[in-house]
């Protein structure tokens, strides 16, 4: 599930302000046609090509240049060969680019190819065509077929809905193959929807309109029955490993072992509390376990998986939140923990670099506050912890190839973003940019704050707030909460916010964003509080955030607008009814009303099936609480959302209508689970509409608009 940012606008007025010179306020303009404002670009970095050179994308003309770290000296940068080669769909089939060379056609098919993808040493392409799985000879064009069952209901390396949406991810546009990294095998997943339940959305374009059927399991449904399969390069018959597909599981994104010569498998029963790891030879298909892990609540199935597999043949590390908090272990190769790596009331973000020379680990870490992000090195062993970035800032860390750099790019809720070189010691190098504009200082803006907020159970809440410009807290000014609030989804962070904000910060409205105690700021152990309740923990603590609000004399208590997108949606919708008595307004966005009506690996994960857990269903839907709604809730919606069916808002407003509750809906013809292009101006348009007639009481200048 997805969130969608909250609309800002900026106006251009003028101030004087006693004691100093005129200030500027930011104009429409500089907010989103780009006319420079508190900030200026800098260069892109992409990446390192060496350990003493980093690549730079040069704002004006978009070229890339290697720079030295040392004399700052840039020269053209050419990405290696096979980074230069382009594979691409057109008119449903596949060509191929070298360089500057004219595209190859190689494919010559009436059926669209999905998802081609260059073998590591560049010499075939595999796809998908029909469901089924195919690879072709980038030198002679020669096709190669690996399977021929599929159907409607049954696909070779094209994965079904729920994998695409919930495990495997987005960004992999229904690809469920990968090539092992000596070229010599393909891994893939087969998929039978025979006995998922087919969900129809209806388009309405056209004379009849027509149907999409979506196979989509909803909660306690079945779920599609999955097979690991293996495939040599060159063809011949599909090797599958020793799993059984008709039992109730899952399978997490696959990936290679170090040399290629097995297979990792993440494996995970439907309760989604039993986690194995197998190493599966692709020969024989024979698994075998190196790892399990089981957890009271739940373990996500991660789209990167938990391996780092070492160079040394003996060892992998290991992440895992079983403690309660995110952390890395190293264990052999069979499985034996050898020790922890990291450990404490923290939580480790991601991997960066092995330096197995001096058996010294390079990760991040949210460790100073959990709202921020540091660069830090440990032994091995788990001693000789250190923090490499500085200040209190949140750092975007590109480590060079051997670890001996790295490049940061920082910022806080007060800073704009700067850039520095810093050596593995924590030692700045040099400073490589600043995006604060020369006129920064001439400019005033709301002010940016990161705050928390207690609970009456021990908690403090994590919130950025932006204060109206030239805040007067003998004023009362009307509040805008944009939240999100699924599990371990927290969205607060001490980062610069940009200007996005600041017509609303011109126009007198308090903006606050809070992260509930289940948001992944309090670690697996506060995520892990929402296990078959889903609603319960987010609301108490968003109304608690409410009435604090509210208790503050600069607050209008009867004018707090609380929204989001998705859960973010829900939690609106929930707000508005639940939490009626704390908040006025609501701006929902593709919300779940009530979740059986969602899929089975998102929603049971934290529920368990409906009918495990029916009480935590009941008290988890919207539907349930619609006789407390008051206030004002506008509800928008994709009437061809596959992700959050419409169906969602179609049984909420018909409670609403049928206990007589004035709402307002908005329904987006063609929009998925957002919506954009055309519908774009109309959409931020309604919103302005909205906060003006709701919060500040007043006529919208008509440029806004426009």
């Amino acid at each position: 599930m997805k969130s969608n940012l909250i609309l800002g606008l900026a106006g251009a007025l003028l101030l004087s302000v006693p004691g100093q010179a005129q200030l500027k306020k930011l104009d429409q303009q500089q907010i989103f046609a780009g006319k420079p404002s508190l900030t200026k670009p800098m260069n892109v970095i992409t990446g390192w090509s060496d350990d003493n050179h980093y690549i730079e994308m040069n704002a004006q003309d978009r070229k890339l240049y290697a720079v030295d770290i040392k004399s700052g000296a840039r020269s053209p940068y050419t990405p290696p060969a096979l980074s230069n080669v382009n594979v691409s769909v057109d008119r449903n089939d596949i060509y191929i680019k070298y360089g500057k060379d004219e595209p190859k056609r190689l494919t010559n098919n009436k059926d669209e190819e999905k998802n081609p993808v260059l073998s590591p040493d560049g010499k075939y392409i595999a796809f998908t065509r029909n469901n089924d799985l195919f690879a072709v000879d980038t030198e002679s064009g020669k096709e190669i077929r690996y399977t021929n069952d599929a159907t409607d209901v049954i696909y070779n390396g094209w994965s079904s809905w729920v994998y695409y949406e919930e495990i495997l991810g987005r960004a992999t546009n229904y690809r469920a193959f990968w090539w092992a990294p000596d070229s010599k095998h393909i891994a893939f997943l087969r998929f039978d929807d025979t006995k998922v339940p087919m969900f129809p959305i209806y388009g309405s374009t056209g004379q009849h309109g027509y149907l999409e059927k979506t196979r989509y399991p909803k909660a306690g449904d079945p779920n599609p029955e999955v097979k690991v399969g293996f495939v040599k390069t060159t063809g011949g018959p599909v090797v599958w490993a020793d799993f059984n597909e008709k039992d109730d599981q899952y399978f997490g994104t696959p990936y290679w072992s170090y040399d290629g010569s097995n297979l990792m498998v993440q494996w995970m029963n439907r309760g989604q509390d039993n986690l194995k790891f197998y190493s599966v030879s692709p020969v024989s298909g024979a698994k075998k376990e190196i790892y399990h892990e089981q957890q009271s609540s739940w373990i996500n199935l991660d789209h990167d998986g938990r391996i780092e597999y070492l160079q040394d043949k003996k060892h992998y590390i290991l992440k895992s939140d079983k403690t309660g908090w995110a952390h890395f272990y190293l264990y052999t190769l069979a499985g034996k923990l050898v020790n922890p790596i990291t450990n404490g009331n923290w939580q480790v973000t991601n991997l960066m670099h092995v330096d197995e020379k001096n058996k010294t680990v390079y990760f991040t870490a949210r460790k100073e506050a959990s709202t921020r992000s540091d660069l830090y090195r440990v032994d091995y062993n788990g001693k000789n912890l250190k923090r490499l970035t500085f200040g209190d800032y949140t750092h975007q860390v590109q480590l060079s190839p051997n670890g001996s750099y790295f490049i940061t790019t920082y910022s806080n809720v007060s800073t704009p973003q700067k850039r520095s070189l810093l050596d593995n010691t924590g030692k700045v190098i040099k400073e490589l940019g600043d995006s604060k504009a020369a006129d920064f200082d001439q400019y005033i803006f709301g002010k940016t704050e990161m705050i928390t907020i207690p609970t009456d159970d021990g908690y403090n809440l994590p919130a950025v707030i932006t204060y109206p410009t030239n805040f007067d807290q003998t004023k009362k000014y009307p509040v805008v909460m944009s939240i999100y609030g699924g599990p371990d989804a927290g969205t607060v962070s001490n980062t610069w916010k940009g200007v996005a904000n600041q017509w609303w910060a011109n126009e007198g409205i308090i903006q606050i964003a809070v992260d509930h105690r289940a948001s992944g700021q309090f670690g697996k152990a506060g995520v892990a509080l929402m296990h078959r309740n889903l609603g319960k923990w987010e609301m108490k603590d968003y109304t608690t955030a409410a009435r604090w609000l509210k208790a503050k004399p600069f607050v209008d208590n009867k004018k707090l607008l609380i929204t989001g997108h998705s859960y973010g949606g829900y939690m609106t919708c929930m707000a508005l009814t639940m939490g009626a008595d704390d908040f006025d307004f609501g701006y929902a966005g593709a919300p779940v009303t009530s979740w059986e009506l969602y899929d089975t690996h998102y929603t049971e994960r934290f529920m368990d099936t409906p009918q495990e857990n029916p009480e935590g269903y009941k008290k988890g839907s919207v539907l349930t609480y619609v006789n407390n709604y008051k206030g004002l809730l506008r509800v928008m919606h994709g009437d061809m959302d596959d992700n959050v069916h419409m169906q969602n808002t179609i049984q909420l407003i018909d409670k609403l209508q049928n206990a007589n509750k004035h709402f307002e809906l908005m329904i987006y013809p063609g929009g998925r689970h957002g919506w954009g292009g055309v519908k774009t101006p109309h959409d931020k348009a309604e919103r302005i509409r909205f906060y003006y007639q709701n919060l500040l009481n007043k006529p919208v200048p008509e440029e806004l608009l426009k």
